[in-house]
């Protein structure tokens, strides 16, 4: 079993919802991204994300946009991404670890090589926004022999067909995304969201997280309260942004950031346990 299925096994079996930070590796240096990792998870993470950076983040909002520069004005790319995880995995190795990118800088090291050192680095899964699932069948043919899952988004556009496409190929958990447009956009209609994931769950068996417009304890307690897992990017990236000059105080603003979210979420699953 991998390890994103242990986490949601452990976490589904204790009446947990997962916490899913990202944060664009190498942002703002690559000195920042492992200890940084580090302080995620004991503030409170379940899964880490993972940005890999690329020149044209085009589901990504100014704020990831700009944090993707930065890593790559530091000279940061995939193999420094994977040596990320490698350097992680030598203290930490249960937490799952998923990247989130585009197929250029995997069709640049080459598909069959990513799949074979991601899995030696310890990578646990791959979100690959520019993929869908109509051409996912050779990357997934590459990634699942190594034991790499293939985690797919899903929109509040996406009809009964395209979800039906994504179940046949999507492994690990689904990403639904909460509101319409790029990262950081817009507010969070609960209902709706709750609505969409009963319809999500009638077809995909996966564990479903959530995204996009979750932005402190209230908002992820809502999204808790419908969800197998909260997933947090512009509110963390945006805090590490304010901070890009003073580098050595950005663990401890993100756990402090996360510890808030961990205690608004467990809060939400108490009451679960006690309905």
């Amino acid at each position: 079993m991998s390890r994103i299925a242990e986490l949601f096994e452990r976490l589904r079996d204790e009446g947990r919802t997962a916490l899913i930070p990202f944060v664009t590796a190498g942002d703002p240096n690559p000195d920042v991204t492992v200890p940084l990792m580090h302080r995620m998870v004991a503030a409170g993470a379940d899964l880490i994300e993972l940005g890999v950076p690329f020149s044209d983040p085009i589901a990504d909002g100014p704020v990831i946009q700009r944090a993707t520069e930065r890593a790559l004005a530091a000279g940061v790319r995939l193999r420094d991404v994977l040596d990320m995880v490698r350097a992680f995995r030598a203290e930490n190795s249960t937490t799952p670890v998923v990247l989130m990118g585009y197929l250029n800088p995997i069709e640049i090291m080459g598909a069959e090589t990513f799949a074979t050192e991601a899995a030696a680095a310890g990578v646990d899964g791959t979100l690959v926004v520019d993929v869908p699932p109509e051409e996912a069948a050779d990357l997934a043919g590459l990634l699942r022999p190594q034991g790499l899952d293939l985690v797919y988004l899903l929109a509040p556009t996406s009809d009964a067909e395209r979800i039906a496409r994504i179940a046949g190929v999507a492994s690990g958990f689904v990403y639904y995304v909460a509101v319409k447009g790029v990262t950081g956009a817009g507010n969070l209609d609960i209902d709706a969201v709750g609505g969409k994931l009963e319809e999500i769950r009638a077809q995909i068996p996966l564990p479903v997280g959530v995204g996009f417009g979750i932005k402190d304890g209230p908002s992820a307690a809502r999204v808790a309260a419908v969800a197998d897992a909260v997933i947090v990017g512009s509110a963390i990236v945006q805090r590490m942004e304010a901070l890009m000059e003073q580098p050595a105080r950005i663990p401890d603003a993100v756990a402090d950031f996360l510890r808030a979210l961990r205690q608004a979420i467990d809060a939400v699953d108490a009451g679960k346990e006690g309905a």
